[in-house]
């Protein structure tokens, strides 16, 4: 076969055991907003997940929050009681924050919105932007022009209010991957609850997005095997719980994530910088550590791929543009105009390494010890943990 890219490649220069591609369509984080809506009664939605309908809904994203890290954790006593571990979700491709927000925010695979990756390159110009720290002159709602399910619901008549930090209240992935309804902004843990107490009380129909951040943080910097990642989640354990406790009789609390996480040890780390096999023909690095869009300088494409497959070996899924796109990592459908923001070659991670380029790289990106974005269950699988408030009033909201 002969992708687009101009690789000429047949069955046995690919991987033997491609991944399966994230549970789009029927068990993934864009289905999840829709299925919400549905219960709602805002038509055209659709319900692909089965969630009781609720007019008061709060959907908690807890950023960095695994279905495999929580089925495991040692202190986190409300939401392991309430975790299912058959309901999960997938977070789909890349497993990164920016990507994974659009998806639940729009309510649509990545191929469909378009944003592929934390860095993502811009076909135009060849600009590398990093998705949560966009420049001035991108304009967000030209990024990403699609219509969220926020405002969907917006004009359906729904009450909709996004409460995180304040810092947040405008910034790039807020209005591309978020907009619709009012932002309220609440930095400490108790403003968060508060505002999330009062939003979901306002209107006959009320739903709010709450976003808890410190999490993967922690697990950024200290590792999400760490006693310190431990700690922060028997925290995350007590807002959850916090935020149960306010809800009106007869709400829906769902608690999900965007992605998971896996520790990478500084010595498992290709760095292109150190690294001539795997930076000849290279223009340029996006994606994210652990799932990789490589962008090959003209006519250097099939080389690229060869010598990345020869490296890398069973460490990575290493696969031509199309081969991607049409495996289904970024959705069942991918838009043509997106096509040119996926790398020539993309390396998803299979075993704890990671790519990096220190050249480009900032130090903080550099030190992180928790990982993700690639196609393993560890990063892909996320909780859906759904409480729906008693009727009478009594209870602690379990």
């Amino acid at each position: 076969m002969t992708s687009a890219t101009g690789l000429d490649i047949s069955a046995s220069d690919l991987p033997p055991d491609l991944p399966t591609p994230p549970r789009y369509g029927s068990a993934s984080l864009p289905d999840l907003l829709p299925s919400v809506l549905a219960g709602m009664g805002v038509l055209g939605e659709n319900p692909t997940l089965a969630l009781p309908p609720a007019s008061r809904v709060v959907v908690l994203l807890i950023d960095g929050l695994g279905a495999e890290q929580l089925a495991a954790a040692e202190d986190a006593p409300f939401l392991t009681a309430h975790f299912d571990a058959g309901a999960t979700l997938d977070a789909g491709f890349p497993a990164t924050t920016p990507v994974s927000l659009t998806s639940l925010g729009c309510g649509v695979p990545p191929g469909v919105h378009g944003m592929t990756g934390f860095f993502m390159r811009r076909p135009e110009d060849g600009v590398v932007l990093n998705l949560l720290r966009l420049p001035k002159d991108v304009v967000p709602n030209e990024l990403q022009p699609r219509a969220t399910a926020f405002e969907r619901a917006v004009a359906d008549g729904v009450s909709v209010a996004r409460v995180g930090p304040r810092s947040f209240d405008g910034d790039g992935l807020t209005e591309y991957g978020l907009r619709g309804g009012a932002y309220r902004g609440a930095d400490s843990v108790g403003e968060r609850v508060a505002a999330v107490e009062r939003a979901v009380r306002a209107g006959d129909r009320s739903l709010v997005y709450a976003y808890y951040g410190d999490l993967d943080a922690t697990g950024h910097r200290s590792g999400c095997e760490s006693s310190a990642w431990q700690r922060e989640l028997t925290h995350v354990d007590s807002v959850a719980e916090q935020i149960a406790g306010t809800l009106p009789t007869g709400s829906l609390l769902v608690v999900t994530a965007d992605h998971g996480m896996l520790d990478v040890a500084a010595d498992a780390r290709w760095d292109l910088a150190t690294s001539p096999e795997l930076d000849e023909g290279v223009e340029v690095l996006a994606g994210d550590p652990r799932a990789v869009h490589v962008h090959a300088r003209p006519g250097a494409a099939a080389d690229v791929f060869a010598a990345w497959t020869e490296v890398l070996g069973p460490n990575a899924w290493v696969v031509p543009r199309e081969v991607a796109i049409d495996q289904g990592w970024f959705g069942p459908t991918f838009a043509s105009q997106f096509r040119g923001r996926v790398g020539d070659v993309v390396a998803a991670m299979r075993t704890k390494v990671a790519v990096v380029d220190s050249r480009r790289l900032p130090p903080t990106i550099l030190s992180l010890i928790g990982l993700h974005g690639s196609l393993t269950s560890a990063e892909q699988r996320v909780p859906l943990i759904v409480i729906r408030t008693p009727t009478d009033g009594n209870g602690d909201g379990g």
